[in-house]
């Protein structure tokens, strides 16, 4: 969205812009809280017009969990992956071979994000965070747990056992979704590998890597992961029994899981649902 249009929202709903000290009152109203664990799903301009730009979200963030407070992004790279299996856009078959060939391998610490939003991709660079080494699922973390949970991040399961998001799992992290829905939530990802289901699909992977500092491409077979059905799983969710928080940070809806409750009916409901699909396609 063009900046003067998110000015012009924002001003219509509140009679100032968001601030640090603003978005840190917002998340705490929220129940963002002093030691917490965060993974964070964004977008900045969901948020309305802010003064400091994704800086000001990231130093609200801090404040809010303080120094004994893990915070912890996503920083996929999506576009560093087989070229075959493209679709959002796809890329002519001649190139195939070419960006299999030449794409530059993932570097933890250049690499950018792909689709992520403004804040992570500023949250990456920010001092003293660190990011996993998976070439296309990698998480940045900032806080006493961030060697911990990017450690031996596997290629594959790149959301499975092992991985940042299985960390923050038994660690009891809150998810929080800042001017974003359930489309954007990771976490069910890590419930699909969880899940028990028939005849779970895998699809071949395809990456550039650094190996003893020379670029490298490997082919590896994961889960062919799918967020079709996550809004419909998260609206149920939110009209469960289940605890979980809304409320508004700047001008936009944010939400607020723990992440365990989250996953454990994501896990129920895949079980239930995605094998009830399949069985009515036969």
């Amino acid at each position: 969205m063009p900046e003067a249009e998110i000015v012009k929202k924002h001003a219509a709903i509140k009679n100032r812009p968001n601030t640090i000290s603003s978005l840190t009152k917002d998340l705490k109203k929220l129940g963002v809280q002093l030691g917490d664990i965060i993974l964070v799903h964004s977008s900045l301009s969901a948020l309305g017009w802010t003064s400091g730009n994704a800086v000001a979200v990231i130093e609200a963030l801090r404040k809010v969990v303080g120094p004994a407070g893990t915070i912890v992004m996503p920083t996929h790279t999506s576009e560093n992956s087989d070229p075959t299996n493209w679709q959002h856009p796809p890329v002519p078959e001649s190139w195939w071979e070419i960006i299999k060939k030449e794409s530059p391998p993932y570097d933890p610490l250049i690499t950018p994000t792909r689709m992520m939003g403004t804040i992570a991709e500023t949250f990456r660079k920010y001092p003293g965070v660190l990011r996993s080494n998976h070439p296309q699922g990698s998480f940045a973390v900032l806080g006493p747990y961030a060697a911990e949970i990017i450690k031996d991040h596997q290629y594959t399961p790149e959301f499975g056992k092992g991985s940042p998001i299985d960390k923050l799992y038994h660690l009891n992290a809150k998810i929080i979704l800042l001017g974003v829905d359930h489309q954007n939530n990771t976490s069910l990802h890590y419930a699909e590998w969880k899940a028990i289901l028939p005849n779970k699909p895998y699809r071949k992977q395809g990456t550039a890597i650094l190996e003893e500092g020379r670029r490298k491409w490997i082919e590896y077979e994961d889960i062919d992961y799918n967020d079709e059905d996550f809004m419909k799983l998260g609206k149920e969710y939110e009209n469960s029994n289940l605890p979980f928080s809304i409320g508004k940070v700047g001008i936009g809806t944010a939400k607020i899981f723990l992440m365990k409750n989250l996953v454990d009916f994501a896990v129920n409901w895949m079980e239930k649902n995605r094998a009830l699909n399949k069985s009515q396609n036969n």
